[in-house]
């Protein structure tokens, strides 16, 4: 009976101290989650004419999650359109002036020619002569005019072409696009409402890796690398954990003072140095959630 009683007690004491090497464990880093946000805002001003997105939904990269009102750039590319058919048709308008231009020069070419022979034979004069030559040196001179009118005319045209590519360039700014996958954590503007250039529409987080923003000291530099494996605990209850695999992602170059609401194994007021964990996210974990890491 004796032995029985001492084997309890050994249990006991072997229980108690397990527990307490238990509680003695603690982890080398705590701090708190968060995501990488992006900020979508308007490109342009007008109604919202489509903005059917809502807080938690998860949205495509390059998906259209809204549409400003189109009406301005859509008239001005119909008014481009028309005067690109203006200017075409003065360009047609020069060419044929051209190819008249060109026949009068071949038919005062050949009259030349004759005037010439008959002016060897004295059968010519020499005004005939110098009236054909005055009127080819007037034809070439109207057609070098109406080229120098065609290239202005061109000119024009390309100014049209610039001007349609930036307004088509208006009207994509106009489809607001997600810059990037992720789930909606805000939303700043409804549908149907008057928005300007800047102005935040939504904002998005990427909730599938999130990022545990711890602190370390400066004791802790030497044992902790980029790219380092780690567990990172979450409370589960009042006594459990939640346990997730890590990767250190960054580590910061520049100690500063532990913020009020981390608590690290030294002092508050000593310096401390923060780092970035990565995790792959199962839904459970929340922004602004503490977290722990064990290295």
């Amino acid at each position: 009976m004796k032995k029985i009683k001492n084997s309890i007690v050994i249990l006991l004491l072997t229980l108690s101290i397990i527990a307490c090497e238990s509680d003695n464990l603690k982890s080398d880093a705590f701090g708190n989650f968060e995501a990488d946000e992006t900020l979508v805002s308007s490109e342009m001003n007008g109604k919202l004419l489509i903005f059917n997105i809502g807080e938690g939904e998860v949205i495509e990269k390059g998906e259209i999650t809204g549409l400003i009102d189109t009406i301005i750039p859509a008239l001005q590319l119909i008014e481009i359109e028309a005067q690109r058919g203006k200017i075409s048709a003065n360009i047609k308008s020069i060419d044929a002036q051209n190819n008249i231009l060109l026949q009068q020069k071949e038919n005062l070419e050949i009259d030349l020619s004759r005037v010439e022979n008959m002016k060897a034979s004295g059968a010519a004069t020499q005004k005939q002569y110098d009236d054909i030559t005055g009127q080819l040196k007037l034809i070439n001179k109207q057609k070098a005019a109406n080229n120098t009118q065609k290239v202005a005319i061109q000119k024009e045209f390309e100014i049209l072409v610039a001007k349609e590519l930036l307004i088509e360039e208006l009207l994509n700014k106009c489809r607001i696009k997600n810059p990037a996958k992720g789930t909606v954590i805000e939303k700043y503007a409804e549908l149907g409402e008057i928005t300007t250039a800047g102005k935040p529409l939504y904002k998005i987080a990427n909730l599938k890796k999130i990022i545990l923003r711890a602190y370390i000291s400066g004791g802790q530099l030497h044992a902790v690398k980029n790219g380092q494996g780690c567990k990172v605990l979450i409370d589960k209850g009042k006594k459990e954990f939640l346990e997730y695999k890590g990767k250190v992602t960054w580590i910061s170059s520049q100690a500063e003072f532990t913020p009020k609401i981390i608590q690290t194994k030294e002092e508050r007021v000593n310096m401390v140095y923060a780092i970035k964990i990565e995790v792959i996210n199962d839904g459970k974990i929340k922004m602004g959630m503490p977290g722990e890491v064990i290295f």
